[in-house]
């Protein structure tokens, strides 16, 4: 375990939360951000009853001053920013080309180009200064299904996944690795119960034959932060069953 501490964006709740935890239990202290600052102290709060070591933040991720300050009150806390995982992500929905304007477009980078920017650029110095660091980014497997009405999430998408291959490229003789998870319909609390019809069309089309879990995502964010992945950097991990090869 490094000399640092992890920071997580978008961690009140869903994937952002377990990942978190996951992180804490793994022995990172863990910046808990997210723009909730209720959500960010529950969360917070739930590691440290745990045993492990918290810091809330309530910041808008795609705010370059406000991540700025983020990363510096938490090397002031909990040491360097070591391990950024940007997971914050804005609203949702299915907007078709007769309706998609660039300003809707726009909002999408904002959080999965903008904000990644933001961050990395915030943690790089104590990152370098320490000669090592784990950058991930939380991707979407929509990107390879090509929903529609969703291309404006998805083109934002495939810009954070060129963002990661670059700064790979960039980064890798700073000890710096940058990799990319791509879950697949991971049902968290937003998503509500699931009527069984859906269900049924979905499970039928993917080879792992259950729901993922925020668990599944977790677990690939903690192998990508740990010591044995120092040789895997550039990659895009998918966590969504095999859903795609059917």
């Amino acid at each position: 375990m490094r000399d640092g501490c992890a920071l997580v964006t978008g961690a009140g709740g869903g994937l952002g939360a377990v990942i978190a935890r996951r992180l804490a239990a793994d022995g990172w202290p863990v910046v808990v951000n997210d723009l909730d600052g209720p959500a960010a102290e529950r969360v917070a709060s739930g590691i440290e009853r745990a045993g492990g070591r918290a810091l809330p933040v309530a910041a808008d991720a795609t705010d370059p001053q406000a991540v700025a300050e983020m990363v510096r009150a938490a090397h002031g806390r909990l040491g360097p920013v070591l391990v950024t995982v940007a997971n914050a992500s804005g609203p949702q929905g299915d907007v078709r080309i007769d309706d998609l304007s660039w300003d809707h477009m726009l909002r999408f980078f904002e959080f999965f180009a903008r904000s990644p920017l933001a961050l990395l650029q915030a943690a790089l110095p104590q990152m370098r200064a320490a000669g090592w660091g784990r950058v991930v980014h939380i991707g979407s497997d929509l990107f390879d299904r090509g929903d529609p009405g969703w291309s404006a999430y998805m083109a934002a998408k495939g810009a954070l996944l060129g963002l990661t291959r670059g700064w790979a490229t960039e980064l890798g003789p700073d000890g710096i690795t940058v990799n990319l998870v791509a879950p697949g319909w991971i049902p968290v609390e937003r998503h509500g119960d699931i009527a069984a019809d859906v269900e049924e069309r979905w499970l039928s089309r993917q080879p792992v034959p259950r729901w993922g879990t925020p668990d599944d995502v977790a677990g690939a964010v903690s192998y990508l932060v740990s010591e044995g992945a120092g040789f895997v950097s550039g990659q895009r991990i998918v966590v969504n069953g095999g859903f795609h090869f059917v």
